[in-house]
């Protein structure tokens, strides 16, 4: 059963026309996004900077509001639900944010960063029980007791996404978006927090939809992977299949970049021609198809998109060409 389903969701941001006569394009970052996750599993998000990943998920959590399509949480459609409604389901579903030194208020120390949704959602009835509770917390992600008395400036990058950890789990989530936790990281730093989620994952029964560009990282610690460009999923898989068998020239050409040290597994580099669209005017049917490498595109590429298919595999792909 799907914990997060979407369906047809779409954001675009609107622009100002040069001039009072022309109408305003949007900025179309996300466009009729079909996705599920599973209770329990983790699926990845990744694409090229800019394609549009931490747009989806910051809209699946209705901290943006979506243009278009549905999404449903544990069975219950949140697309319009006032914010009064979607309070009490604020804390199922949480985020990691991306940076660490800008996620966190400098004038607020940890202990009261954490303890904040605490108090928002009154999970804490006397100061002695928040006190513990925040306790508790910094001890599941690694730090002492007494970080709580200390200011973000005092910690490192891996300390302070840590805290950033500890706060998303105040309210006992069952869903989290990890928004690229790891990239503004040292590489020294990443393999603790990668550890540290997959641990808190088994003993808090979490879900995560893992955002990242870092295609190794992806493999290691995702179940299934779903591809994004230029604001559409192009392709969703199992991740020991998507990585042993792209079908979609797209994934095919992004995990060709993947460096490998055995020169035995070494392949071929795709190198794509041209630009990426602007999400101003996106090409229409296949947003790829302007720079995909396969010769003798058929017709489909430039009709209608059509829809994530059921491979024979298990893969699914938005590609003609992919079969």
């Amino acid at each position: 059963m799907s914990l997060l389903s979407a369906r047809g969701v779409s954001k675009h941001f609107p622009t100002k026309a040069s001039w009072p006569w022309q109408k305003a394009p949007a900025v179309r970052a996300v466009t009729e996004v079909d996705l599920d996750v599973a209770a329990g599993e983790t699926l990845g998000l990744v694409g090229e900077s800019g394609c549009g990943k931490s747009t989806l998920g910051r809209t699946l959590l209705r901290l943006l509001e979506p243009t278009g399509g549905t999404i449903t949480f544990d069975g219950t459609d949140v697309t319009h639900l006032t914010q009064r409604a979607l309070r009490p389901l604020r804390k199922q579903m949480q985020m990691i944010f991306q940076d660490p030194y800008a996620s966190l208020n400098p004038r607020m120390s940890i202990g009261a960063a954490i303890a904040e949704p605490l108090e928002i959602h009154h999970l804490a009835k006397t100061k002695t029980e928040r006190d513990d509770r925040v306790a508790e917390l910094l001890a599941k992600v690694g730090l002492r007791a007494d970080a709580a008395r200390r200011y973000p400036h005092e910690f490192s990058g891996g300390q302070r996404q840590r805290v950033g950890i500890a706060r998303a789990l105040a309210v006992r989530p069952k869903l989290l978006v990890c928004d690229e936790p790891i990239s503004a990281l040292d590489v020294s730093i990443q393999a603790q927090i990668v550890n540290l989620l997959e641990d808190l994952q088994t003993a808090e029964q979490l879900t995560y939809l893992f955002i990242s560009h870092d295609l190794k990282i992806v493999q290691h610690v995702c179940d299934r992977v779903a591809v994004m460009y230029l604001g559409r999923i192009v392709e969703i898989a199992e991740a020991a299949t998507l990585y042993r068998e792209p079908k979609h020239p797209y994934t095919q050409a992004l995990l060709s970049a993947v460096p490998r040290i055995d020169p035995a597994k070494r392949k071929g580099r795709i190198v794509l021609t041209g630009d990426v669209p602007s999400p101003l005017a996106p090409p229409s049917g296949c947003p790829f198809h302007p720079r995909c490498p396969v010769k003798d595109k058929p017709k489909a590429c430039f009709d209608e998109l059509p829809k994530l298919r059921v491979l024979s595999n298990g893969s699914r792909a938005a590609c003609h060409v992919a079969e």
